[in-house]
């Protein structure tokens, strides 16, 4: 079963994210998140535990939200889901709007290791109906 396993957020942007129980999520991404509103397509990034766990087996003790990621999933393999894919995560809707990102300038994990998983496996989501999403919630496809 595909769930969430960390809900993250920040008040300011190029700084890792911190686990939040739940968070409310609004068109634009999530209420008080500094990257609510800042972009129509990457309005929620999402990236799967199983995808960290390869940076992990390179010896980096890494958290949920290192990569600035909003949704820490397990479960599912996000990168193959194609662009349009319609989610249920809690009691929002989402729908899968980018796959990948560009690391930014002087990301300390891509320095360290010479990798790093963000751009090739994370995805982004569009809110199409907001709510409250909680760390344990289902991810099921619509």
């Amino acid at each position: 079963m595909a769930k969430v396993l960390s809900i993250n957020t920040s008040d300011k942007t190029g700084v890792i994210k911190l686990p939040v129980e739940q968070a409310e999520f609004i068109d634009g991404g999530i209420k008080g998140d500094a990257h609510c509103g800042l972009d129509e397509i990457r309005q929620v990034s999402l990236l799967a535990d199983e995808s960290v766990d390869k940076m992990r087996e390179m010896g980096l003790n890494l958290g949920a939200g290192v990569f600035a990621e909003n949704i820490t999933t397990q479960g599912i393999e996000l990168k193959t889901l194609p662009i349009g894919t319609k989610l249920k995560i809690g009691e929002t809707v989402q729908e899968v709007s980018k796959i990948g990102k560009e690391c930014h300038h002087g990301c300390a994990i891509k320095q360290q290791t010479g990798t790093c998983v963000m751009p090739t496996e994370g995805i982004f989501t569009k809110v199409l109906q907001g709510g409250i999403v909680r760390t344990g919630d289902s991810i099921e496809f619509l």
